[in-house]
């Protein structure tokens, strides 16, 4: 009979690589966590995690971050977590260290990018997303294999022999759950799911935790949702679909930037849809430009084409110009695209 493998064994090299980061986390100092703009639930879950498992190892930690702590992501600090965005910059005063989180790109820390660039202590990475030219630190634990950085943060717990309580389990859980789209992505591997289980039994409910996330939602966010979808249009010829929102689309509905998680699925869920936009007018020059897709479709290179990248299944960029500029150069550059990719 054949039996399953150890799932959730360390991958050699990346225990080397979180190794090679736990080695600077020696207790006593102190440590300024961050993540990117407007981070998501991997980026929040991954930074509370950390900075629970860095605390139980007996380090001082402080969270800094470019944007607001989101909204809806509130429930995952409480009096333990030492958050302090609103310090920018500042923030970075006295650390021993700087350890980014779920960021492959020094330009994704936003405001923060010159200081942490200008840093003379040791910056660590740990991420999962494709190495970008400049990246956010000097030490990266980065593997694209993982479902989520929470994943990563996980096995460096294991590394840094810190046992995965519950309050630990939960953020965790989180960023593997939002990550992985409710664990219906294409990175949702059976390794993903066997840390999951771990999770649940060291005291995660999930429901619980889907109300918090995805039943807690204010109705602007149903209002910007309409919105958007009035704008859909899909070139199935070649499996194009997007979506976009004017400048000012959150201020109009009483929302925050947390709230747009997700809309590119929609587009992507059209039947024949192989690549997916998703088109965000920032308002003085500048679009942001989600990227979707499905099958072989490795969207990565598509945004990397205007400055941007990500996965090969979900990728951004910031372009230069006005909704009207931008929108038409890359629907005509994914048509393109989709004509050198065959269609399975």
């Amino acid at each position: 009979m054949s039996t399953l493998p150890d799932l959730l064994a360390i991958p050699t090299a990346r225990r080397d690589a979180l190794a090679a980061v736990a080695a600077q986390l020696t207790p006593g100092k102190t440590v300024v966590l961050s993540t990117h703009i407007n981070a998501d639930g991997d980026g929040c879950g991954s930074e509370v995690a950390t900075a629970r498992i860095l605390q139980a190892a007996g380090l001082r930690v402080r969270i800094v971050n470019p944007t607001p702590w989101p909204h809806g992501y509130r429930f995952l600090l409480s009096g333990d977590v030492n958050e302090r965005s609103e310090d920018g910059a500042k923030g970075f005063k006295g650390a021993d260290l700087l350890l980014v989180l779920d960021i492959s790109d020094v330009g994704r820390l936003g405001v923060l990018a010159d200081a942490v660039r200008a840093l003379k202590v040791p910056r660590l990475v740990v991420d999962h997303h494709i190495a970008h030219d400049e990246p956010a630190g000097d030490i990266t634990a980065s593997d694209t294999a993982a479902c989520a950085t929470a994943e990563m943060v996980r096995d460096l717990a294991h590394v840094m022999g810190v046992t995965i309580t519950a309050d630990i389990a939960v953020p965790l859980y989180v960023g593997m759950l939002t990550d992985t789209g409710g664990f219906r992505f294409s990175n949702t591997s059976p390794r993903c799911h066997a840390i999951a289980a771990e999770l649940l039994a060291a005291g995660v409910e999930p429901e619980s935790i889907y109300r918090s996330v995805y039943q807690s939602l204010p109705v602007g966010r149903l209002h910007l949702l309409q919105e958007a979808l009035a704008s859909v249009e899909h070139d199935p010829s070649v499996g194009l679909a997007w979506i976009s929102l004017a400048a000012g689309a959150l201020e109009r509905h009483n929302v925050h930037a947390e709230d747009l998680d997700g809309l590119a699925e929609h587009p992507r869920s059209i039947a024949g849809t192989r690549l997916a936009l998703f088109f965000r007018d920032l308002g003085h020059d500048r679009v942001k430009v989600s990227f979707r897709s499905t099958g072989a479709v490795d969207v990565n290179l598509l945004a990397r084409q205007f400055g941007g990248g990500g996965h090969a299944k979900a990728s951004g960029a910031l372009i230069v110009g006005t909704l009207a500029d931008v929108q038409p150069r890359v629907i005509q550059a994914a048509r393109d695209f989709l004509l050198t990719i065959p269609v399975t």
